[in-house]
């Protein structure tokens, strides 16, 4: 089983990204964790294109995109070109999902499929064999510091039961609501993958959170 910890950067004080994002190529966490918020899938709205470029300029672990966004396949390859490591859109965003994930691969990218708390896992499951990741949102997309939805427990097992059964690969990434408290609970359930903002950028020692949240 993985313990992999991707900060997400959309905790990161801007004013100081270098700064922040030089604390990241330090520490054991394994992956950067990217938001890119539209303002019309979500209500907010984060960062796009030009972002990309001191993401990849100044960190030196992969680049992981999560994008919450509308008519994801208008921009997937752009952000593939951008540097991302790893892809993700969200299920709910699109009529089929195939196409999209097409778009991803033959950028040789990873693809991730995510869902929002209150999309019926059952329908990830058609696809859990051609992702190299699915991401199940712990709270809803579009806003930071949200409390952990604790029915999300339930849905890592189901899906890591299905992942098993198959004998796939495939990871569980879990985004929101996650610190040193829970991580340990998220791993034993099965997931691979823990996406952490204020956790880490909030921490007295961020670090140190990341290195608790491994090794827990």
């Amino acid at each position: 089983m993985n313990r992999l910890i991707a900060p997400s950067v959309l905790s990161a004080d801007f004013a100081h990204l270098e700064q922040d994002l030089q604390m990241i190529n330090r520490s054991e966490a394994d992956w950067l964790h990217i938001d890119v918020m539209d303002g019309t899938f979500v209500p907010n709205i984060s960062f796009g294109f030009p972002l990309m470029k001191p993401f990849k300029q100044y960190c030196t672990k992969p680049l992981d995109v999560h994008l919450m966004i509308v008519h994801p396949e208008k921009y997937v390859e752009r952000f593939c070109d951008a540097g991302a490591w790893s892809v993700g859109f969200h299920l709910e965003a699109v009529d089929d999902p195939l196409p999209v994930l097409g778009l991803i691969k033959a950028k040789g990218v990873r693809t991730c499929l995510t869902i929002n708390p209150d999309i019926d896992v059952n329908r990830l499951l058609p696809y859990l064999g051609q992702v190299d990741m699915v991401l199940l949102m712990s709270v809803f997309a579009g806003f930071g510091g949200q409390k952990f939805i604790p029915e999300t427990m339930d849905k890592i097992r189901f899906v890591r039961s299905e992942i098993d059964r198959r004998g796939l690969s495939t990871l569980i990434e879990i985004d929101g609501g996650v610190n040193t408290s829970n991580a340990p609970e998220l791993f034993a359930a099965g997931a691979d993958v823990l996406v952490a903002g204020s956790a880490v950028f909030g921490a007295p020692d961020p670090e140190l959170a990341i290195r608790q949240m491994k090794k827990c």
